[in-house]
């Protein structure tokens, strides 16, 4: 596989991350018009299985799957079903802007429970970086005023749920292959998911068929093309253009469904931008020893 580094290259794989993304917020928000957030996460699980065989049969096969780590696979494939139900759940009560802004929460608490409970250093970027996206969230929640969205705190609970995710996968990926940590959290996802789908379900129309196969499409390939672009540029450069996001979701949301981000809002997306921003840059070198005459 190729890997020569070409910035160019990196940046076409992250427009189409864009657009997956962007396809996966508007279908997920018109699929949930008529299907309870159970029934989409079902489809989509089920459907992500499927999309996955290829990558399990070039791996080895399900042979590739074996682990003795089930029991972590289930408790992080259980927390991302819930922080995803969230998040889904959060579309219909917010502007999409809010959502994709306490979305970027996730990398703060992704670093605070990594230096809890994986040892990584903490450094006094990162804890300025967790300072502003601490700040960040205040602003566009705004406890003070009394005025708090249950949207707010459901979106905000879901990038909680990501970060503690997040966190679970880098432990995992120390004995386990990228394909077996996504084939177990789809599969846990749709066994969770499928009694309440079952007492929600109702038969789409082909319209919201097309809506929930977008999200499993999107949300499956999506991971595919931030990967390719990792190959391309370091992470340094991928993942500040992922940035993008919160303002052409609200370019989304304002187009199609009329809605406006307040100064708030956009305030406290900033911050919490900055804190990411922050939270990449690589800690300084430690000095080499000096070596003895």
């Amino acid at each position: 596989m190729n890997r020569t580094p070409s910035k160019p290259k990196a940046a076409l794989w992250m427009a189409g991350w864009l657009s997956l993304m962007l396809m996966v917020a508007v279908a997920g928000r018109e699929a949930t018009r008529e299907l309870n957030v159970f029934q989409l996460m079902e489809i989509r699980s089920t459907l992500g299985l499927l999309m996955l065989y290829p990558l399990v049969h070039l791996a080895g096969g399900f042979a590739a799957l074996r682990t003795s780590r089930l029991r972590m696979h289930a408790s992080r494939g259980l927390l991302h079903y819930c922080g995803q139900l969230g998040w889904f759940y959060a579309l219909t009560l917010i502007p999409l802007g809010q959502v994709v802004s306490l979305e970027f929460t996730m990398p703060i608490w992704t670093a605070i429970l990594a230096a809890s409970f994986l040892g990584e250093r903490i450094t006094i970027w990162k804890i300025l970086a967790i300072a502003l996206g601490l700040i960040g969230v205040f602003v566009i929640v705004r406890p003070a005023t009394g005025e708090i969205n249950p949207g707010q705190l459901i979106a905000l609970a879901a990038a909680v749920a990501f970060g503690t995710s997040v966190a679970m996968m880098k432990s995992l990926t120390r004995t386990e292959t990228s394909v077996a940590i996504v084939f177990w959290m789809m599969l846990v996802q749709a066994v969770a998911g499928a009694l309440p789908t079952l007492y929600v379900w109702v038969w789409p129309s082909p319209y919201i068929w097309a809506c929930a196969i977008a999200v499993a499409l999107a949300g499956t390939f999506s991971h595919f093309c931030m990967a390719r672009a990792m190959l391309y540029a370091d992470a340094t450069i991928v993942l500040p253009m992922d940035f993008l996001r919160v303002p052409l979701t609200a370019a989304a949301g304002w187009l199609l469904y009329a809605e406006r981000m307040d100064a708030f809002t956009v305030l406290g997306a900033l911050l919490i931008l900055t804190g990411n921003l922050l939270n990449l840059k690589p800690p300084a070198s430690r000095p080499a020893p000096a070596q003895a005459a």
